[in-house]
């Protein structure tokens, strides 16, 4: 059956954003119910350590792990024996990667304050961060370099990836991540990988796991980066604090703002692209233009009988979480655009680039005809871990920020302190706290 896309008629409405925000479609996911499910997992893997992961492993991915750290050896002949055309797409995803996050490193700075006074503001990377790698219904090396390059690029000296072992993986690869996974790996110099998924991973790389002897397999990790299923958002939800995470990925979606210069071909193939992830995944069209919505309704029939993941894309598209939503004009687009904060928003209208430099909420913006989101999952050079669920409205997509702490360095030698000691004690004692201000006069004895 063709998936019909619902329509959405808000021509006449003026909704704030709340309003807005409410009524537009998006994919649900409990994950506070998730919680209950993955805390004994977490706790499993807390308390029994390697043996709790090759049971989980085997219970969920159906595969007996003798080790849940990947060989080297693996890791050298996946890459050996990765297709030559993946190679090269590889290597020039990461190329384009390197330098669009390399731009994004960011200096210490220092402010003098007054004069023998100054605030040095110092970027420090985390000591070591876990990164997850989806391989569920599709397996994404993508994924290995959009999370690497940012890490590589802050200076993280310590990372290691995890990612669900394969079942019906080629001979040679029995019980390990998909090979294009590890290839992905060995083209970025990481050789600690890890072949377990879910929620189990996500403890891995918060509690760390020992050996027999009490030397470490894995060690804990401070961040832990990459988007998953509703199992590994949980446990990110759960053990946070206890680990640093980049977001709480939901299921992928596509939001593009189209007027009546759109190709609808062009509209229709990039809603199938987000729709082909998952079930779960949104795809929304917002459009002031009637004949453009029946004409990418007719392109998309057209297209989804003849795309390979049919039954999939047929449910997203026809699923409660997408639409064709049908606005006054192209400034009524924008508060729908705004309020819904894709993770990906494209930009189809005449004027592309000044309609765009309008929104204020999304994960990326794709800008024209020929900046499709398929772009950016591969080879923009922009990262594809992005904010969803209207995620957008408060946070940023993976970059080399999300591995780096800023530090604040306080340096006043005693006439600077001496000038500001009258302010600090008047602050104290205003707060109840008389102590902070003798620390200060401590120092000035009469």
């Amino acid at each position: 059956m063709l998936p019909v896309i619902r329509r959405l008629d808000l021509r006449g409405q003026h909704l704030n954003s709340r309003d807005l925000r409410a009524v537009v479609p998006r994919a649900a996911m409990d994950v506070e119910h998730a919680l209950g499910t993955v805390r004994p997992i977490c706790e499993r893997v807390r308390d029994q350590g390697v043996s709790a992961l090759i049971e989980l492993t085997e219970q969920f991915d159906g595969v007996r792990l003798t080790s849940i750290r990947v060989p080297e050896e693996a890791l050298k002949r996946a890459l050996e024996q990765l297709d030559p055309a993946v190679r090269a797409g590889l290597e020039e995803s990461i190329r384009r990667a390197r330098l669009v996050h390399d731009d994004q490193r960011r200096e210490s700075t220092t402010t003098q304050v007054v004069p023998g006074g100054t605030v040095t503001e110092r970027w420090v990377p985390v000591d070591r961060v876990g990164l997850y790698v989806p391989g569920g219904r599709a397996v994404y090396p993508s994924s290995v370099v959009m999370n690497v390059v940012p890490a590589q690029a802050a200076g993280v000296p310590g990372i290691a990836v995890t990612s669900p072992p394969q079942r019906d993986n080629p001979a040679g690869f029995e019980g390990l991540p998909h090979p294009a996974i590890l290839a992905a790996c060995a083209l970025l110099g990481i050789d600690e990988v890890y072949a377990v998924g879910g929620a189990q991973a996500v403890a891995m790389f918060a509690y760390g796991v020992k050996d027999t002897d009490g030397s470490w397999i894995c060690e804990p990790s401070d961040l832990v980066t990459g988007p998953g299923n509703i199992w590994v958002t949980a446990a990110k939800r759960l053990l946070k604090g206890i680990i640093g995470i980049d977001s709480e990925a939901g299921p992928t979606e596509i939001m593009v703002l189209a007027d009546d210069s759109a190709d609808a071909d062009h509209v229709a193939s990039d809603l199938i692209s987000q729709a082909e992830h998952d079930p779960m995944a949104a795809a929304v069209l917002v459009t002031d233009s009637e004949v453009l919505a029946a004409t990418v309704e007719t392109a998309v029939a057209a297209r989804v009988d003849a795309t390979k993941h049919t039954e999939r894309v047929t449910t997203s598209l026809s699923g409660p979480q997408s639409a064709i939503v049908l606005v006054d004009d192209v400034d009524a687009g924008l508060a729908v655009v705004d309020a819904y904060a894709a993770e990906h928003l494209e930009i189809q209208t005449r004027d592309a680039d000044q309609v765009a430099s309008r929104v204020r909420n999304a994960g990326a913006i794709f800008v024209g005809p020929y900046s499709p989101v398929s772009l950016g999952d591969y080879c923009a050079g922009s990262n594809h871990v992005l904010p969803t669920g209207g995620c957008a409205c408060f946070s940023s997509g993976l970059s080399v920020q999300s591995f780096l702490k800023g530090i604040h360095v306080v340096t006043y030698d005693r006439s600077a302190l001496e000038g500001v000691a009258h302010h600090v004690v008047a602050l104290a004692n205003a707060e109840d706290l008389p102590a902070h201000g003798e620390a200060v006069t401590a120092r000035f004895p009469q």
